[in-house]
């Protein structure tokens, strides 16, 4: 080995030595050659920034995030070097005593990241899952203890209402950011300060009632949510930058690892019906019949689906050859306080059995739109389910809404009521003559069965 190690060495030296002679021209008798003058090149110095870029991104992103915490950093948190962050380094270092040179050596990175962990500590920043929509958001706990849930979203607050944190969520047809922004901007007493509306979000913040407030907003085919946080200028101080944190941790719609959606549907799942017509129409939940590989009207056979509204919920689905059909007048009722919900449980709280029952329930206005939300919530089984009022006429359709995170065991599911006149436009839109005149909910009722893969 040590041979053969020696041999290459003197092949390459010898290769070199040959390379310089063919690269030096030959001497000429009599001639004295010029001397050969040559400039060092020495290579460029490495800026900050060049060394900022040949960070890992979660690196950039976790040097952002400390310096918004401790206040020389108030940019989008996103892991792309700017001035901006090099500004914010060297005002770190500058309040530190050290050389402000734009470039964190080991030692500065450490007391940077233990002063960001000591202020998200005293605020008890802590990144959560929204039980109801299932946004990501980052939370100052110690700051908002108090939280509420409904079906319109979250809302968090201090005990003496100084702070004030919502993530609001609603439907809308054909949402827009600029719509958006717009309505926000029209609220009573809101002042604009600064705004941003990009084509998938927009941010507002200024003054409101004497209120610092700043609004983010997304959206995602018809579903829209809002995160609002409000609080008293006399906590400014504390609550910049986390408003910052909570701007860049804000993930309205996680996808991947990051969403914790709802929980897989089942294989088989039972919902209840409504038949609106004599030709074997029915109107029911759309989520309860989505990604069926087939659907069983129980009694009847298989049924066909017809036509789906995905911002209302709503599904039609028709079976052929029935007869003696008695479909429910959708007339002109109205969703009142009180109601009475007409539907078919799930076989397994029923003992298996398939009769039609009654629950008591009451209805809630959700925001500012059309939705009902309708508490207590019925038993699984009940999605389409008809209400009715107490004058006896259709209210509405009712609706499970599945929690997008896991819940407490058996803890029932929310649910909503789709208004009597929604329900009607929709059977209507769709070329569906509702020739129901009967006002008995029970006769009207069916079992509808999804059988998923």
């Amino acid at each position: 080995m040590r041979s053969m190690l020696s041999a290459t060495l003197m092949i390459v030296t010898a290769s070199a030595a040959h390379a310089q002679a063919q690269a030096t021209p030959p001497a000429v008798q009599g001639v004295k050659p010029k001397p050969v003058t040559t400039t060092p090149v020495r290579p460029a110095l490495q800026t900050p920034a060049d060394t900022a870029n040949a960070m890992a991104q979660a690196e950039r992103l976790g040097i952002q995030s400390d310096l918004a915490w401790t206040g020389q950093y108030n940019g989008a948190i996103t892991g792309e070097v700017s001035d901006r962050m090099v500004n914010a380094i060297k005002t770190f270092q500058k309040d530190n005593g050290a050389k402000q040179t734009g470039v964190l050596n080991p030692q500065e990175r450490d007391v940077l990241r233990a002063a960001a962990k000591k202020l998200q500590d005293n605020v008890g920043w802590k990144m959560v899952t929204d039980m109801v929509t299932g946004a990501r958001l980052g939370i100052p706990g110690k700051l908002v203890p108090q939280q509420t849930t409904d079906i319109n979203g979250s809302k968090w607050s201090s005990s003496t209402g100084t702070i004030q944190i919502t993530l609001a969520r609603r439907k809308e047809e054909t949402p827009s950011t600029a719509k958006l922004a717009e309505t926000e901007r029209k609220e009573p007493g809101r002042k604009i300060d600064y705004q941003v509306v990009k084509p998938d979000f927009f941010v507002l913040s200024g003054l409101q009632n004497q209120k610092k407030f700043y609004i983010r907003g997304q959206f995602k085919d018809s579903e829209v949510r809002i995160l609002s946080i409000f609080y008293d200028q006399a906590t400014e101080g504390t609550m910049e930058p986390v408003v910052i944190a909570m701007s860049s941790a804000f993930n309205a719609f996680p996808t991947g690892a990051q969403a914790m959606g709802p929980p897989p549907r089942k294989k088989v799942e039972y919902a209840s019906g409504v038949v609106v017509s004599d030709d074997g129409t029915i109107v029911t939940d759309r989520q309860a019949v989505d990604g069926c590989m087939s659907i069983v009207v129980a009694g009847y056979g298989n049924a066909d689906k017809l036509a789906e509204d995905k911002v209302r919920d709503l599904a039609l689905l028709r079976i052929y050859g029935a007869s003696e059909l008695k479909p429910l007048s959708l007339g002109a009722g109205v969703a009142k306080p009180n109601l009475d919900l007409v539907g078919i449980a799930d076989p397994q709280n029923q003992g298996g059995g398939a009769a039609v029952t009654s629950l008591k329930a009451s209805t809630t206005p959700v925001g500012t739109g059309t939705e009902l939300a309708l508490s207590p919530a019925p038993g699984i089984g009940f999605s389409g389910a008809a209400a009715i009022d107490s004058d006896g006429k259709f209210a509405g359709l009712a609706q499970l809404k599945p929690l997008l995170v896991a819940g407490p065991p058996n803890a029932a599911p929310q649910a909503a009521l789709v208004p009597a006149e929604l329900v009607r436009n929709f059977v209507k839109a769709n070329g569906v003559s509702a020739n129901g005149t009967s006002t008995d909910a029970r006769a009207a009722m069916v079992r509808v069965i999804c059988v998923r893969k």
